[in-house]
């Protein structure tokens, strides 16, 4: 995945519905978009109410507080990352299926500044997290796990993304004014000892690597062959 296609969108224009058209789904995208210019920490109910062009007394109506607003907009990532979401292909083997799953809500989940606290501890729900759900059981079922080691397995599958995401968005300094952001490649080893701290000094490069794809990739493989190694002796 590109740089481009991981950087946050331009935030739409506030779009005015009636009253009568609103959604809990309605309001959680709003929420979304809104994310890119107040990031988690700024959002409110009052912003999301002016994008959508109603009283925020209207929004209460469908979520009571800012918990129940980012279940919501976990909820509707959750859809979006399984859209067209299918069991394996025919000779597609279920790590890869679940790698690509994960690779799905990490996509998801960067369209949106803070997009992976977001969705961190929260409480999805729907048809469409029973299918997903479903899917992975089966998927890791049909590769040989017990229906309790793939119960098991896939919250680490999902654990795994979430964090990366959440430390791979915290890196991008967007809640530092530029000149305080400590991740800056010239400020975020500028105090490393190299004598007390050698292997850090030798492998700084790597702990904080700049292609978070290539991180992220290299992280999905280590979980995916310790599931493998664990439950399937592989």
């Amino acid at each position: 995945m590109s740089e481009k296609s991981k950087a946050a969108p331009k935030s739409a224009p506030a779009v005015k519905i009636t009253a009568a058209k609103i959604t809990a789904e309605a309001i959680a995208r709003a929420a979304l978009e809104q994310l890119n210019e107040s990031g988690l920490d700024g959002l409110t109910m009052r912003q999301v109410a002016q994008r959508l062009g109603v009283q925020v007394a209207t929004l209460y109506w469908h979520l009571k507080n800012k918990r129940q607003l980012l279940d919501a907009m976990a909820t509707v990532m959750m859809a979006d990352a399984s859209e067209g979401l299918e069991g394996p292909r025919r000779e597609e083997s279920w790590a890869d299926w679940a790698a690509d799953w994960a690779r799905r809500l990490r996509v998801t989940m960067l369209r949106y500044r803070d997009g992976g606290r977001v969705f961190a501890g929260t409480a999805t729900a729907g048809a469409d997290q029973y299918r997903g759900t479903e899917l992975m059981l089966r998927t890791l079922q049909d590769g040989g796990f017990a229906v309790r080691d793939a119960a098991r397995s896939f919250p680490v599958i999902l654990h795994f993304t979430v964090g990366f995401t959440i430390e791979e968005q915290a890196r991008t300094g967007a809640d530092y004014a530029d000149e305080d952001n400590p991740y800056r490649a010239n400020r975020i080893f500028r105090d490393l000892d190299a004598t007390r701290f050698p292997l850090s000094a030798e492998a700084h490069r790597d702990l904080f690597e700049e292609d978070t794809d290539a991180g992220f990739e290299h992280g999905l493989r280590i979980v995916i062959a310790g599931m493998s190694a664990l439950h399937l002796g592989q």
